[in-house]
């Protein structure tokens, strides 16, 4: 009697979530102007489309938006850190960003300095 084994590796189908960068440096930020903005991109190098589940901000300061609809294979999408400063000093915030990717948390940073310009 002969036996053979066969023995088939399933590919797994999965969405990967690749920022371009994980942190940005406002530099200087005059108190002024306000709440400032930057745009973290990302691509989808999986093979199923990407949903971002949520986005955590460390503190009341820092707000978020993202791309709301699923993100297709090879397709591009973002994550919005908006930071109102509230007085003159350094910061260093961190939003989590929670995606059915791997990986499925990210975490991304914003720093910078407030200073007041009159």
């Amino acid at each position: 009697m002969i036996s053979i084994g066969l023995y088939a590796q399933q590919a797994s189908a999965d969405s990967s979530i690749v920022f371009d960068k994980t942190t940005h440096d406002f530099g200087d930020l005059e108190i002024k102007n306000g709440a400032q903005t930057y745009s973290f991109e990302f691509i989808n190098k999986g093979s199923v489309p990407l949903i971002i589940q949520n986005v955590s901000a460390s503190c009341g300061c820092t707000t978020s938006g993202w791309t709301k609809e699923p993100i297709e294979p090879g397709a591009r999408g973002y994550v919005n850190a908006t930071y109102n400063p509230t007085g003159t000093m350094p910061f260093d915030k961190t939003l989590v960003v929670y995606s059915n990717g791997t990986p499925a948390s990210v975490i991304l940073h914003i720093r910078g300095k407030v200073v007041d310009t009159q």
